[in-house]
């Protein structure tokens, strides 16, 4: 059985392609004049034109670049250019680029955004939002920044759109008040720039992001035995940014991908066994607000379907397993993934219902080698939160806790809470351990999610990938709201905080959720779960995960 790819892939879109300007090292303000893309190249000091239909690239400052490097900020309002280049502000007639200094701030500023006579310029060290009058060159007022990086700006009309390098989000503020409206993911990481762009004849806004970092390859060297070594090259690109506002359930999906994922067992058992009327059950792709299961078939053998709290799983039966048997068997999904970010407030949470008891007996105990009734763990557990009461702060600051008590680490098994506490090193699996543990003796409830997560190279389309490990993150129940995601650990990111919220309530598009709140794999013989002493799936078979990035989801207007 096969399944056919959507007509919107087969066609290229203006709307969904990547704008990659020749000779960018590390583009940061961009910003639109009618059709034309205008972007800095901070690191060159080339302010760039930019056809983003074909990438056609002219500089504008030629004798002019010393005074553009280090620019991050880029604006235009009427004739005038505006950039932010160190502590100051600048400004300068399109048709001359000579710099007039505008104000200078008692920190570093980042970003820039223009509307009439208003000067939007964000600080991070600063950690605000500072606005100006043109005409007086005084502050107004300012709004807190919402996230913990560099952030860039653009405005329209009555929304400040803010985004974060370090938070990988675009948040929507009201310009007036400075109150995020909702956030969005950005499909990329480290977005440095963002603009908008209104379609002349249709009045349609859509917003661009720019990005900005390195990426690894492996380079020739023939001097060197062998004749290759890791290096790292610029990678930076323009993209557009798709987002959908559910203010209803108070998230916002952004750019998506149509993904084929396989999971596939190969029975090779370390030592030869015998284990009659055998049930393997594997958990298939769950139906989310942000995944959408389009197909699924079986690789190798049959399966029937079961579905277990609400999730299916694929079941495969073997009469026995015996010495020198050999299959494979597994399953292929094709999937429509999108990041998710969800919108909630403490005062949001101050007046919900209590959970019902069934959910409390599920989700509130030990039944996963918690280690909750140990000393360790106990204390840990009211050192977390302290005196707090409100469910969210509760949730933040037990997740700021371990984050701070761990470091991430890969470890060949899974120890329980206590033990990794004691240690202060952790991987994935075993944050989400302590984090569980940590959440359910505070009275919130929680569950495991996961399995795997596609890896994040958004560009390599129709190209096989293997993700490097397995992952798991959690989720916690809300009255009134349901289950919100929160990743496990901070582990591409530095410790000591302050941590990003990137993915607190959020997931990006990568993360694919398989069997929410069940086991991924079990296995039973003769009806009766087998145990680790008995034997694990681990002893028995070697697991083969590959992804394909079928093709970018067209923007939600369009489907």
């Amino acid at each position: 059985m096969t399944f056919a790819l959507p007509s919107f892939f087969t066609n290229q879109m203006i709307g969904q392609r990547t704008i990659r300007p020749h000779s960018a090292a590390a583009l940061c303000g961009i910003t639109f004049i009618q059709d034309t893309l205008i972007a800095i190249d901070t690191a060159k000091g080339h302010l760039l034109s930019i056809d983003p239909r074909s990438d056609n690239t002219k500089i504008l400052n030629p004798h002019q670049n010393r005074e553009f490097t280090g620019v991050t900020g880029l604006a235009v309002w009427d004739d005038t250019l505006w950039v932010t280049r160190d502590n100051s502000v600048y400004l300068c007639k399109l048709s001359s680029l000579g710099l007039e200094h505008f104000v200078t701030l008692p920190y570093t500023a980042d970003g820039i955004a223009v509307w009439e006579s208003t000067i939007y310029v964000s600080s991070q060290k600063q950690g605000d939002i500072l606005i100006f009058d043109r005409n007086t060159r005084k502050q107004i007022t300012k709004f807190y920044a919402p996230g913990v990086g560099v952030e860039n700006l653009a405005v329209d009309e009555e929304t400040l759109w803010v985004c974060d390098r370090t938070e990988q989000t675009v948040y929507s503020i009201d310009r007036a008040t400075g109150k995020v409206q909702f956030s969005v993911l950005t499909p990329f990481d480290e977005p440095s720039g963002i603009a908008i762009y209104k379609n002349p004849e249709t009045g349609e806004k859509r917003l661009y992001v720019a990005y900005a970092s390195e990426e690894p390859y492996v380079r020739d060297n023939p001097n060197a035995d062998p004749s290759h070594e890791l290096s790292y090259r610029d990678r930076t690109f323009i993209h557009p940014l798709h987002y959908h506002y559910n203010p209803e359930k108070r998230y916002a999906l952004s750019n998506g991908y149509l993904l084929e994922m396989s999971y596939v067992e190969e029975i090779a058992p370390l030592d030869e066994v015998y284990v009659p009327e055998v049930e393997w059950r594997i958990a298939l792709p769950s139906e989310t607000e942000r995944q959408k299961v389009k197909h699924v078939e079986p690789i190798g053998l049959p399966f029937t379907e079961e579905i277990v709290d609400g999730q299916r799983v694929a079941v495969f039966k073997f009469d026995a397993l015996t010495p020198g048997e050999r299959h494979l068997f597994g399953w292929k999904a094709i999937l429509e993934v999108r990041g998710i970010k969800y919108r909630l407030t403490p005062s949001d949470v101050e007046d919900i219902a209590e959970p019902t008891p069934e959910l409390q007996e599920r989700y509130l105990v030990d039944n996963d080698d918690l280690a909750m009734d140990t000393n360790i763990v106990r204390r840990s557990a009211r050192e977390a939160v302290g005196t707090e009461t409100n469910l969210l702060r509760k949730m933040y600051s037990i997740r700021n806790y371990v984050y701070d008590e761990l470091s991430y680490g890969i470890k060949p098994h899974i120890d329980t809470p206590d033990i990794v506490l004691e240690r202060g090193v952790g991987s994935c699996g075993e944050y989400v351990g302590v984090l569980l543990a940590l959440c359910r003796l505070n009275g919130i409830l929680c569950r495991t999610v996961g399995r795997y997560k596609c890896p994040s190279y958004a560009e390599y389309q129709q190209v096989p990938m293997q993700p490097q490990y397995n992952h798991v993150w959690l989720e916690f129940y809300v009255p009134g709201f349901g289950w919100l995601p929160m990743e496990s650990n901070p582990d591409d990111m530095g410790y000591g905080g302050p941590y990003p919220t990137r993915f607190f309530m959020g997931l990006g598009w990568y993360h694919v959720e398989i069997g929410k709140g069940i086991s991924f794999e079990t296995l039973t013989s003769k009806g009766a779960k087998l145990t680790k002493e008995d034997v694990s799936i681990g002893e028995l078979a070697i697991n083969h995960i590959r992804f394909t990035i079928l093709g970018e989801l067209p923007p939600f207007s369009e489907q």
